[in-house]
């Protein structure tokens, strides 16, 4: 028997693959199965976002005096009918792990004890165990972080109405996605980066996502000394250059994650509580391994699910290596923000406006259609980076940078046809920076 811990993205997968193998595989889940995706993150920021981009979108229209008014949200009832959902995917991917032919074990904790498993207190026999134990939010160590009207991913449902005045506290991309929704939710909204807003971002990229973000007041290179009030969070306290306290309804905390590892004792960890492992998903204890969050890995599902899918197949004996190169990534906000880059972003850069198309067209007027960038190096012809911003960089970004790692140069990209309309200008762009290139040959 094979035990996976955690029913996230990384163990779900793990597990199903396993007993598609022929494996007997038990999955224990805590709570329910789908993790920090389903029920705090991924499908928590699509939910809300979709309401906050038609807010958003029927402001622009309104603009343009084509609609006669801006819809109001009724928050209560989104997180009611978000919840809804929740459950109704929850379900389907309990049939569909169960189909796999995984045995379920909800409402106990797994955990590890000097290379024994237990699931609650018992104590089982395993032929391998997968610890997928996931990830939870990052309190910052202040004060008044256990007032009543601060929130965080994982107690946004507790929130009952929007407040006026919301401080986010985070410089991250989970901070700027939640700015965005709050903010056209109607809120006035003041985000606190402790460093550079979005810092790691690529810089074009970064100044559309402060664009996007017009009307949020973002803070940057600023300490927070502190949240204050009696029972409730009354305001924040910040310090550095420009010290000040901002007034405030309520708090949201959304300064990241960071991996949940407390319950598998006598594995090597890394500073941040990481369990440490290998290319293959192994720990520093034979027969165990670990993949996802709780590794310390970027926090994105789709490396969870890889990372399980090589922990599962490494159990199997086939040797499979985990491969970090070129991972997509996005921010979704009015638009999709997404990239990747390689090993070594560089070489010659090509960037457009993105085009005219579904989601953008109204969005002409405003200069706010998007852009699209790409990093091409000049001798392979081989594509270094992509960098898109409009309604479907998120699928550019993933499809080119699968592209990369198949060895695809731009000349390859000469016969491709796109659909027409659409408003990526990638493709388009990936023909240009190859015509460009090749007839420097000849200049």
């Amino acid at each position: 028997m094979i035990v996976v811990l955690g029913g996230g993205p990384a163990g779900r997968t793990a597990a199903m693959r396993l007993a598609m193998a022929g494996k007997d595989v038990v999955l224990v889940e805590k709570a329910g199965i789908g993790g920090q995706c389903l029920h705090y993150g991924c499908m928590v920021v699509c939910a809300l976002n979709d309401v906050a981009r038609s807010i958003g979108s029927s402001k622009n229209l309104y603009n343009l005096g084509i609609l006669d008014e801006v819809p109001l949200v009724r928050f209560p009832q989104l997180l009611h009918e978000m919840r809804t959902i929740q459950e109704k995917i929850e379900s389907v991917l309990d049939t569909e792990t169960r189909t796999a032919g995984v045995e379920m074990h909800y409402g106990k904790e797994g955990r590890l004890q000097d290379g024994k498993v237990f699931i609650g207190d018992e104590l089982v026999e395993a032929e391998a165990v997968i610890a997928a134990t996931g990830s939870r939010p990052r309190i910052p160590a202040i004060p008044g972080t256990d007032l009543l009207n601060v929130f965080h991913p994982h107690t946004l449902s507790k929130m009952d109405n929007l407040p006026k005045r919301l401080v986010i506290i985070g410089g991250g991309i989970m901070a700027a996605e939640f700015a965005y929704i709050f903010h056209q939710f109607g809120c006035s909204v003041d985000l606190l980066s402790r460093s550079g807003f979005l810092k790691d971002l690529d810089p074009s990229l970064r100044t559309l996502a402060v664009k996007e973000l017009a009307g949020v007041h973002i803070h940057e290179d600023c300490s927070v000394a502190g949240i204050n009030g009696e029972t409730h969070a009354e305001s924040v306290s910040i310090g550095g250059d420009s010290p000040a306290e901002i007034p405030c309804d309520a708090v949201f905390l959304a300064a990241g994650l960071v991996p949940r590892s407390e319950m598998l004792q006598g594995l090597k960890t890394g500073k941040s509580g990481e369990i440490v492992v290998d290319r293959h998903m192994r720990t520093s204890r034979e027969g165990i391994y670990a993949c996802g969050d709780v590794t310390g890995s970027p926090c994105l599902t789709p490396v969870a699910r890889r990372e399980g899918i090589i922990a599962a197949e490494n159990i199997l004996g086939m040797e499979t290596v985990m491969d970090y190169k070129a991972i997509p990534h996005s921010i979704n906000l009015l638009s999709e923000l997404a990239y990747w880059e390689g090993d070594e972003p560089g070489g010659i850069i090509f960037s457009v406006p993105g085009p005219a198309g579904p989601g953008t067209f109204w969005s002409v007027p405003g200069g706010n259609t998007g852009l699209a960038r790409v990093a091409v190096d000049p001798d392979s012809r081989r594509l270094d980076a992509v960098y898109a911003a409009g309604p479907s960089a998120g699928i550019i970004a993933a499809y080119t940078a699968f592209l990369s790692r198949c060895g695809i140069h731009v000349d390859d990209i000469g016969n491709f046809l796109e659909v027409h309309p659409m408003s990526d200008g990638v493709y388009s762009l990936l023909k240009y920076a190859s015509l460009r290139l090749w007839n420097k040959e000849f200049e």
